[in-house]
């Protein structure tokens, strides 16, 4: 019986003041995945691609995916389940082409965890842009290479890399014109050799000097010396609260350690 299953659409929240949150790329993929596998007529492959004394004829696939990640497996069976997959995928479209991407997926969720991504950057833009790799390389990986999966694997690899790469070029940028406009600011604020420095100065030259960062530096000079609130800075951020606080006692301590050492360097009188 020929299958026509599709990408399911993201439900609705069923907050009905909208605060559900959506799931992401991968567990959307996953959903439509695990329909397929556990349906009333769940999509089968024959066991024998995966497993050379299977227990019956045909698995679904869900268990042919796991047997795949399985360390036990040999390379051999990997090779022929992966090019029956692609091949299939290819051949008959939907609902193979679902999931061949979502094999990939245990592979997927490595790649994603090993790599820092800047604060702006969401973990559902980088698994979107993971699994478009793998949808790419499914059209033009050669079907008589030896293992094809890592074609697959590489193409999401690259893919995310790249985002995560311009991802970190945008921070810093953003780095050096805050720091810019931090070094603009201590030059308008400077005060004559024989007077103490002003807050403002205090913290540019902390970040000139790497004592701080340019956001540590931002976040005390927005909260401690424009009055602005916390939760405002949080809300920006991406972070709770708590850990706002957290990160800019962080801060004020070593800036604090920092001015300290300063301060006992210029107590202590030259040596002979």
């Amino acid at each position: 019986m020929q299958h026509r299953h599709h990408l399911v659409r993201r439900p609705a929240s069923s907050d009905p003041c909208g605060r559900g949150q959506s799931p992401s790329p991968l567990e959307e993929l996953e959903r439509a995945f695990l329909a397929l596998a556990r349906g009333s007529e769940p999509l089968m492959l024959p066991a024998h691609l995966v497993c050379e004394e299977p227990d019956r004829e045909f698995w679904p696939v869900d268990r042919v995916r796991a047997q795949l990640a399985h360390p036990s497996t040999p390379a051999e069976l990997r090779e022929r389940t992966w090019q029956e997959v692609i091949r299939r995928a290819r051949r008959l479209g939907a609902p193979w082409d679902v999931v061949a991407v979502a094999m990939s997926v245990p592979v997927l969720r490595r790649i994603l965890a090993r790599l820092r991504r800047p604060q702006h950057l969401e973990r559902a833009e980088m698994e979107q842009e993971a699994l478009a790799g793998v949808a790419s390389a499914l059209r033009t990986v050669k079907l008589g290479d030896e293992r094809p999966d890592r074609e697959l694997f590489r193409a999401a690899d690259r893919a995310v890399h790249r985002l995560v790469y311009a991802g970190w070029r945008q921070v810093n940028r953003e780095a050096a014109f805050e720091a810019a406009e931090f070094t603009d600011a201590r030059t308008r604020t400077t005060v004559g050799d024989d007077e103490a420095p002003n807050e403002f100065t205090v913290l540019a030259q902390a970040v000139q000097q790497r004592v701080l960062d340019v956001a540590e530096a931002r976040l005390i000079a927005r909260t401690r010396l424009a009055g602005e609130p916390m939760s405002r800075l949080a809300a920006e951020r991406g972070v709770s609260l708590r850990q706002l606080y957290r990160h800019r006692n962080a801060a004020e301590e070593h800036l604090a350690a920092h001015l300290r050492y300063r301060l006992a360097d210029r107590r202590t009188p030259p040596s002979e």
